[in-house]
């Protein structure tokens, strides 16, 4: 059975506090009667990263171009930090919303620095401060300004200029940042590298975030909360990557996670102190090394592999609390499919 955004329980915080995005019953149908987005009931927390996740044609990106406004809302309400963004002049409602894109969009006759120094400069802050700004967003990412910021975009690797387009967007010090496939056109293991950076920059900052993803992976790897949007515009399931793996709301999500989304939940699913077993009879020889107890399961699993173990240390700090087996991982994991 079909579950229809109107189906599902409101995809709301959940935290009593109101959301920084709130998506009412948005819809988008084109002229001739193309509908992109069917009644999207969606709120993103503040300081939520939030991913869109879907087959191509599923809505995603209209979605979050409805949220800037670069494509009109057919029906429904958006409101940003507690404004109706229908009320807002598009062009001072997107100077103070981040977005990013898969092309990146850099000016190719500018160099680094003064592309990141676009919107500040917009906003009339002098030169000086502007280009302060945009060397210290560079060392943020990642960029040694000394280094990167009188070079032109040509000159640098397709990931370095993801990383400016992302100075870019933060320049404005805006408390939504829109990312629209912005890893897809990297290779792997940068792609796996910016993820990672990426994530723990936006821990560092707080910012919403919303991001359009094809790539369950790279959903489920980023996202505090991943909704999966079906054909038609329709939202299909809004929830934890946990929750999206361990218990698909219909078949079409289920169908979409695919069937290996057990091993997707090891790499989502952090060690537990209580599928832990004791220190006490377990040999050295026995033993691998040590992993930290906020490590994923996936994490611990290959470490065991590594070192041809049984079992791995776990530890918070210095203080060593038990050893995980693979038996601990199987408990762990049936254990999180219990409601």
């Amino acid at each position: 059975m079909d579950a229809t955004a109107s189906d599902q329980p409101p995809a709301t915080t959940g935290s009593g506090e109101e959301p920084m995005i709130r998506l009412t019953g948005v819809g988008k149908t084109y002229d001739d009667g193309t509908v992109a987005v069917h009644e999207l009931d969606l709120d993103v927390a503040r300081g939520e990263l939030v991913c869109l996740v879907g087959p191509s044609g599923c809505g995603k990106s209209t979605t979050l171009k409805m949220i800037n406004r670069l494509i009109e809302p057919s029906t429904g309400q958006i409101v940003v930090d507690g404004q109706d963004v229908t009320q807002v002049d598009p062009n001072a409602l997107r100077r103070g919303i981040g977005y990013v894109i898969q092309q990146v969009g850099l000016f190719p006759h500018q160099r680094v620095e003064a592309n990141v120094m676009t919107v500040p400069l917009l906003y009339g802050e002098s030169r000086a401060t502007a280009r302060a700004r945009a060397h210290e967003l560079l060392a943020l990412v990642g960029l040694e300004p000394e280094l990167y910021a009188q070079r032109y975009p040509h000159q640098l690797s397709g990931g370095q200029q993801q990383r400016v387009g992302v100075a870019r967007a933060l320049a404005a010090d805006p408390p939504v940042l829109l990312m629209d496939e912005p890893f897809g056109a990297v290779d792997p293991v940068v792609r796996t590298r910016l993820q990672d950076e990426f994530g723990r920059l936006q821990r560092e900052l707080g910012k919403t975030v919303v991001l359009v993803t094809h790539d369950i992976d790279e959903a489920v790897r980023m996202g505090d909360r991943v909704a999966i949007f079906a054909d038609g515009g329709r939202l299909a399931q809004y929830g934890t990557p946990q929750e999206v793996l361990a218990r698909p709301a219909d078949e079409f999500v289920e169908d979409f996670v695919g069937a290996t989304r057990g091993l997707r939940r090891l790499a989502v699913t952090r060690i537990d102190e209580a599928h832990l077993e004791p220190l006490e009879g377990v040999t050295a020889g026995q033993l691998g090394a040590a992993i930290d107890l906020d490590s994923t399961l996936e994490e611990a699993l290959a470490l065991m592999m590594r070192d041809d173990k049984s079992m791995i240390g776990v530890r918070r700090g210095a203080r060593f609390l038990g050893v995980l087996t693979p038996a601990g991982v199987h408990r762990q994991l049936r254990a999180s499919l219990m409601p």
